[in-house]
């Protein structure tokens, strides 16, 4: 059975999933097996039964949806987090809780990674909440329950794990002084009216999903994300993700591998000026005489898949699968030559490895090929601020803003 096209237009239409993003053999997987789940079944009759049962649905969802997640990844974004939001608690003078958001908050990783961050900080527990949200039940039931394997605890700082932890057979259940900081529900982004009942939060975390998305649910989704937000908040998104933003007048917070953007106030918005558009009379177009055309033989069509690599090589380095990120790319430079994109992913693998000057290289690589790619342009700034040269970050970050409202 190849994956028949309702399954991905009717997952599309209510998760805002885009296929190629995931590759069509996920999908078809996924059906494959939720449909096994009656004996006998064929596609119309599974079909018919995705249309009459919110469950069925939810099944292939939580099918489709698999949790890659652990505990404080993009540790320079809990760093940021807590200077922030210090601060902030501070000007709000105990004159309510600091609001965070996590979505989609999966198995609870995330969320949990915000209050130990905050606590950490040395906030006191009232002063600040944190609401999770994701669009699947199980995943929040998870969340909820607390307990964690071993595969959510990656990376060399473990150490929160013994401050906040306590090991139960083969995994560690999170305490209750974590646990009573979050507060868990489903809920789908898409959605009309999400969250419509509570107030705008000072930080949202919103990382890795747009993605997933075609550019008309990223520009839906761009405005929630918007609504969500305080004015004078901040959200945290994936390093795939820095362009979306750049291009509806978020600013970045230039502090290196944080991710972390502002909304912009509009004061400092550098308008786009569209010289008028003036029509001269075409000049008559002379008639040419018929000429017999040579037959040319047609090339074979060979397929671009350009799209489906730029997109796994995303998906691994916001994985963390490092080393397979940069053998794809490094194969991907190979097969399809210079690559705007392909070198911003080379400079955030060189980051991530604490090399800033290779860092530098790629970007600027990158810049070279495409002058306004956002997401290059706020990285190398962040870059350049953090080594003190605040003149060429300032320049670079202007750059970026005079390309918000014309970059495709």
């Amino acid at each position: 059975m190849s994956i028949d096209p309702r399954f991905e237009q009717l997952l599309k239409d209510r998760i805002g999933l885009d296929a190629i993003t995931v590759g069509a053999s996920v999908i078809d997987r996924a059906v494959r097996r939720c449909m096994a789940a009656v004996p006998g079944r064929d596609v119309e009759v599974y079909w018919q039964d995705l249309q009459n049962s919110e469950a069925e649905l939810q099944a292939l969802i939580e099918a489709v949806i698999v949790p890659e997640t652990w505990f404080f990844r993009y540790p320079e974004s809990f760093a940021t987090l807590a200077r922030l939001a210090s601060r902030r608690i501070a000007e709000l003078a105990g004159s309510r809780p600091l609001r965070v958001l996590s979505l989609p908050c999966s198995t609870g990783e995330e969320p949990y990674s915000i209050a130990m961050c905050l606590l950490d900080a040395n906030l006191a527990a009232e002063a600040f909440k944190v609401d999770a949200l994701d669009i699947s039940p199980l995943s929040i039931e998870r969340a909820s329950a607390g307990r964690y394997g071993r595969n959510s605890f990656r990376g060399e700082t473990l150490s929160f794990r013994n401050r906040y932890f306590t090991a139960e057979g083969n995994g560690y259940l999170i305490n209750e002084r974590v646990r009573q900081q979050v507060r868990f529900q489903a809920g789908n982004l898409l959605e009309p009216g999400l969250l419509a009942g509570e107030q705008a939060y000072d930080v949202v975390f919103c990382r890795n999903l747009l993605i997933y998305f075609d550019v008309a649910t990223q520009e839906q989704t761009l405005q929630v994300l918007k609504r969500l937000t305080r004015d004078d908040g901040v959200l945290f998104i994936g390093p795939a993700e820095a362009s979306l933003f750049t291009r509806v007048g978020m600013q970045s917070l230039a502090i290196p591998l944080s991710f972390a953007f502002r909304r912009q106030a509009l004061a400092e918005a550098t308008p786009v000026v569209t010289p008028p558009v003036v029509r001269r009379p075409l000049p008559p177009v002379p008639v040419p005489r018929p000429v017999a055309k040579p037959v040319v033989k047609k090339a074979p069509v060979v397929a671009d898949d350009s799209a489906e690599q730029l997109a796994l090589i995303a998906s691994l380095a916001n994985q963390g699968h490092s080393a397979e990120a940069r053998q794809r790319s490094e194969a991907f430079l190979v097969s399809h030559g210079p690559s705007a994109e392909v070198f911003y992913w080379l400079g955030l693998l060189c980051e991530v490895e604490h090399d800033a000057s290779g860092a530098q290289g790629f970007y600027r690589k990158a810049l070279y090929l495409q002058p306004q790619h956002p997401a290059a342009l706020a990285q190398l700034a962040a870059l350049l601020a953090a080594q003190g040269d605040q003149a060429g970050a300032q320049r670079l970050q202007a750059r970026a803003q005079r390309g918000v409202g014309r970059y495709e």
